[in-house]
């Protein structure tokens, strides 16, 4: 008991704290290490900004400060605004009954999401300004691609002169490859359960989650920059998880799976294999029962997906932000099937295309990895181990730096990251 205490307090004394400053006064929030950055309570800036947090459901939260509405969720990596969905370092957290919240959802969400605010990068605080009427304006901030992306309403205030120390212009941020991990189902959707003919039972959303946090490890390891669309055992929309993907502006996009047999097939038990599809429609039998299978998902969602349920490709194939990826989706995915072809004791199935949702609204190179049938005894136990999946992950990363490798020469001559060629 005091030992844990210990380490509660070295924790709290390694975490420097949050600084809000309005102009007039700056307060100091506490905040609490861990291991994806620092955490604070999010009552704790009410000194500060008109915050109210309201307990939802038993995961579920909502942030309402001047007329912004944040949704969160414990342990899901992410925050909703309005339609836009943001992701973030470290999923929320609830602590003796109080939300937690990651900073960066202070200095990267808050600025843009929130009406009044704006992220200090040089002095590493959080800036409030003193609102001065209630008449409601619309600003636009330019995205890192150079579109746009529209903040919150904001009412007019009082902000400091354009030349203030205080609020320097924020800095382009150095780019670096970003890759979105998605593990597979969660929540109340288990996925594919197995094997089919006894053994210990599986559930796919466990073993994508593992394999998926291995991946994002691996790629971590190799200088990338991760984002999860979920980190818990925690059910998100499919269409949500490319909405994350385009909010981070990510370069690659990677789906984790489990495949199922078909019970109607002469050996279903004796299915295995491991395989990789990209997104376009389904050519073959098999792969449109795949394809139906992790669609199937979408009966646990709350609320209808705005595409049309039917016919998922059915404008989606004709838009160019999908068209262009097409190709690099599939250079992307024969490199993982090559890659994990040298550590898969099951056939390569080969590389498939259909039309999953999940890949639907991730406009860059896009691709979902069946890793292996969970229906089979041999290979559920082979992608249970944590030591093959450490295995698969590995093997799956090295084809996503091969695969960026290639592109950047081909189209840039150089490596991202190291600048454009000159």
């Amino acid at each position: 008991m005091i030992w844990t205490a210990l380490v509660a307090m070295q924790l709290a004394a390694a975490a420097p704290p949050l600084m809000v400053s309005d102009g007039h006064k700056s307060v100091r929030v506490a905040t609490v290490a861990s291991a994806n950055g620092p955490m604070l309570r999010a009552d704790a800036l009410a000194p500060m900004l008109p915050i109210d947090v309201h307990h939802d459901s038993a995961s579920s939260y909502t942030i309402e400060i001047w007329g912004a509405r944040l949704r969160v969720e414990a342990g899901v990596a992410m925050v909703k605004a309005g339609d836009d969905v943001y992701p973030l370092a470290a999923a929320p957290t609830v602590d003796h009954g109080r939300l937690m919240l990651p900073l960066q959802m202070i200095s990267e969400v808050f600025p843009v999401a929130v009406p009044n605010t704006r992220w200090d990068v040089t002095s590493g605080q959080l800036v409030v300004f003193n609102v001065g009427s209630s008449a409601v304006t619309m600003p636009r901030a330019v995205a890192q691609n150079g579109g746009e992306v529209a903040r919150a309403p904001r009412p007019n205030y009082d902000r400091p002169a354009a030349n203030d120390s205080r609020l320097p212009p924020v800095p382009t941020k150095h780019f670096r490859r970003t890759i979105i991990v998605d593990a597979g189902h969660g929540g109340v959707d288990n996925g594919m359960t197995g094997p089919l003919n006894g053994g210990p039972r599986i559930y796919e959303k466990d073993i994508t989650l593992a394999v998926a946090n291995r991946l994002g490890a691996q790629l971590s390891g190799r200088g990338v920059d991760v984002v999860y669309t979920r980190t818990a055992d925690t059910l998100i929309a499919l269409d949500d998880r490319g909405r994350i993907a385009n909010r981070a502006n990510g370069n690659l996009f990677i789906s984790i799976h489990v495949n199922a047999a078909n019970p109607n097939w002469k050996d279903p038990v004796g299915a295995r294999g491991f395989e990789t599809y990209f997104l376009s429609e389904a050519r073959t039998e098999d792969a449109r029962r795949v394809e139906q299978m992790e669609n199937a998902a979408v009966r646990f969602e709350d609320s209808p997906s705005k595409i049309d349920r039917d016919d998922p490709l059915s404008f989606i194939l004709s838009d160019m932000r999908q068209n262009e990826h097409l190709r690099e989706s599939s250079e992307l995915a024969d490199i993982i099937q090559q890659s994990l072809g040298k550590m898969h004791p099951g056939p390569s199935r080969g590389v498939k295309q259909a039309g999953f949702r999940v890949l639907v609204t991730a406009y860059m190179p896009a691709v979902l990895v069946e890793i292996g049938f969970g229906t089979n005894a041999r290979e559920a136990a082979f992608i249970s181990s944590p030591a093959k999946q450490d295995a698969i992950a590995a093997a799956i990363a090295d084809a996503a730096m091969k695969y960026l490798d290639r592109y950047e020469q081909r189209v840039n001559g150089v490596r991202a990251g190291s600048g454009p060629a000159r």
